[in-house]
């Protein structure tokens, strides 16, 4: 049995590492070396989820919550005022949104076929997500 949380760290992560890496070597002009360092990543990572190799399993670049968080994401790195801390919560909070949007259901799927994600709602629901303040 895959559980949600090794389909997001395989996927969700990764397009979100992406999605940061574009808005602060396109908007902001850094250098992919400078992007690395901020990410914690290799440059050479920075290179392939800005050439789409990595972070492309999962298309979420068009989801509007997401974007606000990337472009926080992107601000308090480039102000130098971002704690790990509230990085990896903006992080989470980006995963929770694909979660509760059910964007991840498919890639769920390919990772186990025998599950049914017709009518599954695990990921939907607020008491199933890591990183959740609510609880």
């Amino acid at each position: 049995m895959i559980m949600p949380c090794e389909v997001a760290a395989k996927s969700v992560v990764p397009a979100l590492r992406a999605l940061v890496a574009i808005e602060l070597t396109h908007t902001y002009r850094l250098k992919q070396n400078d992007v690395a360092d901020l990410l914690g990543v290799t440059q050479t990572a920075v290179s392939k989820y800005i050439r789409h190799i990595r972070g492309s399993v999962l298309d979420i670049e068009g989801v509007e919550e997401i974007q606000l968080v990337v472009k926080e994401i992107a601000i308090s790195l480039t102000n130098g005022n971002a704690s790990r801390f509230e990085l990896l919560r903006n992080l989470c909070r980006a995963c929770r949104i694909v979660r509760q949007k059910g964007l991840m259901c498919e890639l769920c799927k390919r990772s186990d076929p025998l599950l049914e994600t017709e009518g599954c709602s695990f990921c939907m629901t607020e008491s199933s997500l890591c990183g959740d303040e609510s609880r």
